[in-house]
């Protein structure tokens, strides 16, 4: 349909010039000396816009993964593409046929990297194509949605992953280790900070209907996330406080900064930042009784810096996205369990929370998790 096409396309155009952390990168993975002739996933993308392309790139450094499909509502980044990276026309497919990848041998998962908003049915469709699924962060609006994703991946016998790329990335797991060796002792207290100055006023992140809120529904949802893995606790209770300082640039439904608490079983808190409005912030820090852990930036795309109370933490930085497709790879391949999970499971969680969040802010209450 004219219309829808026109619609799609403007979103990915929209996906190009999403602003990214702009912290240095790099580019190269190692190299393993001996050649690797296991299993090899093979991956679509679908969403041709800015995040696509570069776990595309990434994807080239990868052994275990493979980029060998395309789906894309734009006929001219998909002509791009294929030069780009070999893709055969077969495995090429637009938001209306993509269901026909059912009879497509070639191409094992499908990696969504699309508007928030249209998670929810194409993870439905994929997995009914008897796919895999590599979703990206948030998984879907809500909790509501994202158990029908999880749900119906199971029924249809598919994986269901989350691009959560930092439970791959070494100074975290460094942390989590000491954490779970008990060299910080009783952790009492989390602070996660995440933020940025948004751009484009009439991006697709700032368009309630598409993106499902504002900053919580992108930058907010790693220190959600950070804090969990860090912590290895899930929160009990929630508080949470919502600032608007530009009421035109961030709409009804669009929050533009949220400072939400979270309480744990062991006692512990968390005290986090999520906003739009706000640079320089990308910071986790846990205290406990013996030791502390900081990140600094802590989830940008690296390299990641921290120290502990023991010294600056120094594991080699690889990109983020190559890590992450070698991984899920293994997992689906191998069943491979990660230190820190990736499945839906993980990914609803985070959506319970955010739900929680949202309740808080409207309510000024503190709302009780189950």
């Amino acid at each position: 349909m004219n219309t829808r096409r026109s619609f799609l396309q403007q979103l990915t155009t929209a996906a190009i010039t999403l602003p990214l952390l702009s912290f240095e990168e790099c580019t190269d993975a190692p190299q393993a000396d001996v050649p690797y002739d296991g299993p090899v996933l093979r991956v679509a993308i679908m969403g041709l816009g800015g995040y696509g392309t570069r776990v595309a790139d990434a994807m080239q450094a990868c052994k275990k993964a493979k980029l060998v499909g395309v789906i894309s509502g734009t006929p001219a980044k998909v002509k791009a593409w294929q030069t780009k990276y070999n893709i055969p026309e077969k495995n090429c497919y637009n938001y209306d046929n993509f269901d026909n990848i059912r009879n497509n041998p070639d191409i094992d998962a499908v990696y969504v990297i699309t508007p928030n908003a249209l998670h929810h049915p194409q993870v439905l469709r994929v997995a009914k194509a008897g796919k895999h699924v590599i979703c990206e962060k948030p998984m879907a609006l809500n909790a509501k949605e994202g158990q029908e994703m999880v749900d119906a991946c199971k029924k249809a016998n598919v994986k269901l992953l989350v691009g959560y790329r930092m439970h791959f990335e070494p100074k975290t797991l460094e942390i989590v280790r000491m954490r779970k060796a008990g060299e910080f002792g009783k952790v009492l207290f989390f602070q996660g900070l995440s933020g940025f100055r948004i751009g484009d006023p009439t991006q697709w992140r700032l368009n309630k209907q598409l993106a499902g809120g504002g900053s919580m529904m992108d930058i907010g949802i790693y220190s959600i996330n950070g804090t969990r893995y860090m912590l290895g606790e899930e929160p009990i209770w929630v508080t949470a406080q919502e600032t608007k300082t530009d009421k035109e640039k961030f709409k009804e439904g669009v929050d533009e900064t949220i400072q939400f608490q979270m309480g744990f079983p062991s006692g512990a808190v968390a005290s986090c930042l999520s906003t739009y409005a706000m640079s320089n912030l990308d910071r986790f820090f846990l205290d406990g009784v013996n030791g502390y852990a900081e990140l600094q930036p802590s989830t940008g795309y690296g390299p990641i810096k921290g120290r502990t109370h023991k010294g600056e933490l120094t594991q080699p930085h690889n990109t983020h996205q190559t890590v992450q497709m070698e991984e899920m790879a293994g997992i689906i391949l191998e069943g491979k369990q990660p230190e820190i999970p990736v499945d839906g499971e993980e990914g609803l969680r985070d959506l319970k929370i955010i739900d929680a969040i949202y309740e808080a802010c409207k309510t000024g209450k503190r709302i009780d998790l189950k």
